[in-house]
C-alpha cells in the first residue's frame, strides 16, 4: 500500500464503497459469537475443577490455550487480511471456530482433557482471526472521528453473547444432577459446543455469499501529518495500546475466570447460582457498552477510559477487602465499567495508523495473550493465599490502563 504524503488532507473525505450498513450488521453478529465462546470458559473453569479434581491454577489452562491461540494466530491473520482482505479473514475465522466447536464432541467421547484443550485451541484460533478482522473492520466502516463509538456499539453485542455464555453454560453444565463423574461431566460440555459449531457454519455460508466492501485504511486518517514518515512502532500510542490490551485481557481473564470461585466462597451459594450471578454481571457488561457509547458523544473516549479504570481499581480493592455481599456487589459492578476497555483501547491503539492498520490490529490482538499469562498467576495466588487477595493483580493492571487513557493514548506528531 502507498504511504500517505505530507500534503494529504488532514481530514479524510473518502468513504468506504459498498453497503457499509449491511457489512456493519454482519460484522456485529461476529461480536456476539465470540462473546459467547469466551464467557463459556468461565463456567468451564469451575466445571473441570469438579469433574477432574483440578486446582484453580490447573483449570486456568482453559484460558491459557484460548488466549495463547490469539498470540500465535494474530500475525498470520493480519498477514492474510493484508493479502486477501477482510472478508476472507472472517470466513477463515468462522471455519476454524466451527471446527473447534465440533471437535469437542470426540474429545468428550474420549474423555480426554488434552483432546479438549486441542479443540479449544482450534476454536480460539478462529476467534483470533475474527477479532483481528472484525475489530478494525468495524472501526473503519465510516468516519475515523467516530471510530471509538462505532466499535463500542458493535462490541455491545459481544456483551450480549457474554451474558448468554454463562447462563446457558450454567444451565447445561450444573443443572439437574449432582453427579460429578467424568462421563456425566463430559456429556454436559459437548452439547453447547455442537450447537454453536453448526450455527457458526451457517454464518460462514452467509458471509461467503454476501458481498462486503473492502477498505483502503490509508485514506481514513484524521491527521495525515501525524502518520507521515513513521514506522508502525514509532507510533507510541499504538505500542502502549498493545501493552494496555495485554493487561486488560489478562485482568479480564482473571476476573471472569474466577468469578464463580469468589461468589461461592463469599456468598456461600451453589455453583449454578454463581453462574447465574455472572450472567447478571454480564448484563451489566452489555448495558455498560451501550451507555459508554452514548457517553462518548459528550466525552472523549480516552478520558472515559481513564475515569472508568480508576473506578475499577477502587471496586477491586473492595473485592480484596472481602466484605461479604458488599464485595460481591462491587465485583458485579466492575463488569459495567470494564465493558468499554477492550474496544476503546483497540480503537485508540489503531487510530491514525493508515496503511499499518491491519498490521497494527494484529499486534493489539496478540496482546490478548495476557489472558493466558495472568489467570495461572492469579490461580497460584488464590491457591497459596485466598481468592480475595488474588484480585489485587487485576487492580494493578487497571491502574496502568487509567494512565494510558488519560495520557499514553494521545497521538503524537
Amino acid at each position: 500500500m502507498a504511504s500517505i504524503s505530507p500534503s494529504a488532507s488532514a481530514k479524510a473525505t473518502s468513504a468506504p464503497q459498498g453497503n457499509t450498513t449491511l457489512a456493519f450488521a454482519l460484522v456485529t453478529s461476529l461480536f456476539f459469537l465470540w462473546g459467547f465462546a469466551i464467557s463459556m470458559l468461565d463456567v468451564l473453569n469451575k466445571k473441570f475443577q469438579l469433574v477432574l479434581n483440578l486446582s484453580k491454577s490447573e483449570s486456568a489452562w482453559v484460558q491459557v490455550v484460548t488466549f495463547g491461540a490469539y498470540f500465535i494466530m494474530a500475525l498470520p491473520a493480519g498477514y492474510m487480511m493484508k493479502r486477501f482482505g477482510y472478508k476472507r479473514g472472517i470466513i477463515m475465522g468462522l471455519l476454524l471456530y466451527a471446527a473447534g466447536g465440533l471437535l469437542v464432541y470426540p474429545a468428550g467421547e474420549a474423555q480426554s482433557w488434552t483432546f479438549f484443550l486441542i479443540a479449544l485451541f482450534i476454536l480460539a484460533c478462529g476467534l483470533a482471526f475474527l477479532e483481528t478482522a472484525a475489530n478494525p473492520y468495524a472501526s473503519v466502516l465510516g468516519s475515523p472521528e467516530t471510530s471509538e463509538q462505532r466499535l463500542n456499539l458493535a462490541q455491545s453485542f459481544n456483551g450480549l453473547g457474554a451474558i448468554t455464555g454463562p447462563v446457558i453454560g450454567g444451565w447445561l453444565m450444573f443443572a439437574g444432577s449432582s453427579n460429578t463423574s467424568a462421563e456425566a461431566g463430559w456429556d454436559t460440555i459437548q452439547l453447547p459446543y455442537i450447537i454453536v459449531g453448526i450455527i457458526v457454519l451457517v454464518v460462514a455460508v452467509i458471509f461467503y455469499r454476501t458481498p462486503l466492501p473492502e477498505i483502503q485504511e490509508e485514506a481514513l486518517v484524521t491527521d495525515a501529518h501525524a502518520h507521515s514518515g513513521k514506522t508502525l512502532f514509532q507510533h507510541t500510542h499504538f505500542v502502549l495500546g498493545v501493552f494496555s490490551q495485554f493487561l486488560n485481557v489478562g485482568a479480564q481473564g482473571c476476573i471472569w475466570g474466577f468469578f464463580i470461585n469468589y461468589a461461592t466462597e463469599t456468598a456461600r451459594i451453589s455453583d449454578q447460582e454463581a453462574a447465574y450471578l455472572q450472567g447478571i454481571a454480564m448484563a451489566f457488561f452489555m448495558v455498560g457498552r451501550f451507555v459508554g457509547t452514548f457517553f462518548m458523544r459528550f466525552t472523549r473516549a480516552n478520558v472515559l477510559l481513564g475515569i472508568y479504570s480508576v473506578i475499577m481499581v477502587a471496586l477491586l480493592f473492595v473485592v480484596y477487602l472481602h466484605l461479604g455481599q458488599i464485595s460481591l456487589y462491587a465485583l458485579m459492578a466492575f463488569f459495567f465499567f470494564q465493558s468499554i476497555t477492550f474496544p476503546t483501547i483497540f480503537a485508540l491503539g489503531v487510530k491514525d495508523l493508515g496503511q499499518f492498520t491491519k498490521q497494527g490490529s494484529s499486534y493489539i490482538i496478540m496482546g490478548i495473550v495476557g489472558g493466558a499469562v495472568f489467570p495461572p498467576i492469579m490461580g497460584m495466588i488464590a491457591d497459596s493465599s485466598n481468592t480475595a487477595t488474588s484480585f489485587l493483580l487485576p487492580a494493578a493492571c487497571f491502574a496502568f490502563i487509567a494512565w494510558y487513557g488519560f495520557k499514553g493514548s494521545q497521538v503524537k506528531n
